[in-house]
């Protein structure tokens, strides 16, 4: 280490980037090892090289002496450590580096050459226009080749490559600016890429059901495409992977396809379908985890699929176990995104089931306070939807709710917002759209 600043002072890297264009194996050898340990951990350094263009030379390189495994090895050890760089993709991207490496990964039969052309290939796969790349290349069937050919072994090497050929797999379907690839792959439902990935969901490897539920969920991020999966039955393929995850179950899996029922649960056409599918029974099977992602996501899950939906609202509303379940995450201090997600859907079930037993539930179970507590949330579409639940219930219900309003200082709060320069108009509209409501009643009108 104490060698390297010295070899730059000297000016040593500008001349051994011109020694990148001899002819001679050797030369390029030594020269790309040399500049390799020079720039080792230093990204000011590597940041410099890209500038010098030393990317389509090392890609040009690989392209001539593929025959030569050291020279190969040479250049995947510096694409490895200068894909981490922002700047190098952009250059990158101009380079034929997809069909190089795909090329090359073809022909490796040995597992650690493999790996090395995998650690490029992820970085490189984070960019958009690479991505499309690697998918026009045609490393999506070199992937579920991998999968095919591993899945069944129980060889750590094997083991290691199917974890992450089907990693690669979803991270090339995770959505860039305009999601071409994932719609590339997904060929209006007929893909066959598509069909096989459904194919990983009922697998016995937990690796491929986990990447199987992901891909799903990023092929599930546009309505057409859910429509048509909605259509063709995925959402029961998915309950059967829960179903086989209720007890002491994959936590990462049951995360993964709560992730894709959720995605599905989006467009309006297919909230009735899936609730009538069972999603709402299958999803409250897991109302006792006590892992955070899996109740952010089934939380996720039951506001999407209630939305507009008054009876299932009712129904769910009505029932205690989860709504006693939500007042206690309403309270998960440590974990904001459950306790968000437990706020909102407790005002969900009163917006959308309209249902004075829901109110009564909500009451029972002492969620009133939480309310309460949302209409002074930071986030203005979060305490909207507190005011208008609370209109709801001071519209409906509030002979059963006014204690409960009371001691969580309702009024006080209403007046807070109502005097606060920073109120959006519509906070200040719904406030005074539940004071009316209030004010209905004889309790509040002396105050």
């Amino acid at each position: 280490e104490f060698m390297r600043n010295p070899c730059v002072d000297a000016g040593l890297i500008p001349p051994l980037v011109q020694l990148l264009n001899c002819k001679d194996q050797e030369v390029l050898l030594q020269t790309g090892r040399a500049l390799g340990n020079i720039c080792y951990d230093s990204h000011t350094l590597q940041s410099q090289l890209i500038n010098m263009g030393v990317i389509p030379t090392l890609v040009k390189l690989l392209g001539i002496h593929c025959q030569n495994a050291a020279l190969t090895e040479m250049c995947l050890v510096a694409f490895g450590n200068l894909a981490e760089l922002e700047s190098s993709k952009e250059q990158f991207a101009y380079t034929n580096i997809a069909e190089e490496l795909v090329k090359l990964f073809k022909k490796q039969i040995e597992h650690d050459k493999k790996e090395m052309i995998f650690e490029v290939l992820a970085p490189l796969a984070e960019n958009d226009v690479i991505k499309l790349q690697l998918v026009e290349a045609g490393l999506v069937e070199c992937l579920l080749e991998i999968v095919q050919k591993t899945v069944d072994s129980d060889k750590e090497d094997d083991i290691a490559e199917l974890k992450t050929a089907s990693d690669l797999m979803v991270l090339l379907l995770l959505g860039g600016k305009y999601d071409e690839s994932m719609q590339k792959l997904f060929e209006g439902g007929k893909g066959s890429v598509f069909q096989r990935v459904l194919s990983w969901i009922p697998s016995n490897s937990h690796q491929l059901q986990l990447a199987g539920a992901l891909a799903i969920a990023n092929f599930a991020r546009n309505d057409g495409n859910c429509i048509h999966m909605v259509d063709n039955g995925i959402v029961q393929k998915l309950m059967d992977l829960l179903d086989r995850h209720v007890e002491d179950g994959n936590v990462t899996v049951q995360h993964a396809a709560l992730s894709a029922l959720r995605n599905l649960a989006i467009p309006v056409v297919n909230k009735a379908k899936m609730l009538s599918a069972g999603v709402a029974e299958a999803v409250l099977k897991f109302l006792r985890s006590e892992m955070p992602p899996v109740q952010f996501k089934l939380l996720g899950t039951l506001r999407m699929l209630i939305d507009a939906q008054a009876e299932a609202a009712e129904q769910l509303g009505k029932n205690v176990k989860l709504v006693e379940r939500l007042v206690e995450w309403c309270e998960a201090k440590d974990h904001a995104g459950v306790m968000g997600e437990s706020n909102r859907l407790l005002s969900a079930l009163i917006r959308h089931s309209k249902s004075k037993d829901v109110i009564r539930t909500i009451v029972q179970s002492g969620g009133i306070k939480h309310l309460v507590t949302m209409a002074t949330s930071e986030h203005v579409i979060m305490q909207n939807e507190a005011l208008v639940a609370l209109a709801l219930i001071a519209a409906l219900e509030l002979v059963t709710a006014e204690k409960d309003l009371e001691n969580a200082q309702l009024v006080q709060i209403l007046h807070r917002l109502l005097s606060d320069d920073r109120s959006a108009p519509e906070i200040k509209y719904n406030s005074m759209v539940l004071i009316c409501a209030l004010i209905g009643s004889g309790e509040y009108s002396g105050e």
